[in-house]
């Protein structure tokens, strides 16, 4: 059964820069630090490198995997589940295939894009705030527009986009189940000092 608690900080990995070895260790610092879930996002490698990074993940955290797109991917490397962008598999498609313990997450920036909640057990709405670090996220919706797409997709929703320690308890009060982060914990050289700054500020 999905328990929306591992939404309340989902640590979103940048890259590959220092190795499996070294992004393992980012990730592992992160969930010392509070994170509940780690989503493996890596943009630019290849399927077999996808497999070995997750079963990596997976075997040294405690937390929930879930990898960004490939549910090939995740199901292969033992992995909680998986992160669908609006352009991937529709959720309810999925779901069929992969039964109620996968864990299936899907971004949703707009009301026409609210039809992937069917079927995901949560959605990240985005972004909350202008963001860097994803270059096709779109224009910035703002904490009202969040809390409004979130009544409206009737499922979980973790904020993502910009969000800090400053920002992120004012998008739980508007009804977030979590935040997402990618830059707040993986750009920092202390992740588990990030995560906690981050935890403290949703009240986890």
């Amino acid at each position: 059964m999905f328990d929306p608690k591992t939404l309340r900080l989902l640590a979103i990995t940048d890259d590959l820069r220092d190795g499996t070895a070294g992004l393992v260790a980012r990730a592992a610092s992160a969930v010392r630090g509070g994170a509940t879930m780690v989503q493996l996002r890596l943009k630019d490698v290849d399927g077999r490198t996808l497999v070995d990074v997750t079963r990596a993940l997976v075997a040294a955290l405690p937390v929930p995997v879930v990898v960004n797109d490939r549910a090939d991917v995740a199901l292969a490397a033992g992995a909680a589940g998986v992160h669908l962008g609006a352009e991937d598999v529709p959720p309810r498609a999925l779901r069929g295939v992969v039964g109620e313990g996968f864990i299936i997450g899907a971004s949703v920036g707009c009301d026409a894009e609210l039809s992937n909640a069917v079927g995901a057990d949560y959605v990240g709405i985005g972004p909350v705030y202008e963001t860097a670090s994803k270059s096709d996220a779109g224009a910035a919706i703002g904490v009202a527009e969040f809390a409004r797409l979130a009544i409206l997709a009737a499922c979980p929703a973790v904020a993502i986009g910009g969000i800090t320690p400053a920002n992120a308890r004012a998008l739980i009060e508007a009804g977030a189940s979590g935040v997402a982060v990618i830059r707040a914990i993986f750009a920092d050289a202390d992740p588990s000092a990030a995560a906690r700054a981050l935890s403290l500020a949703t009240g986890t």
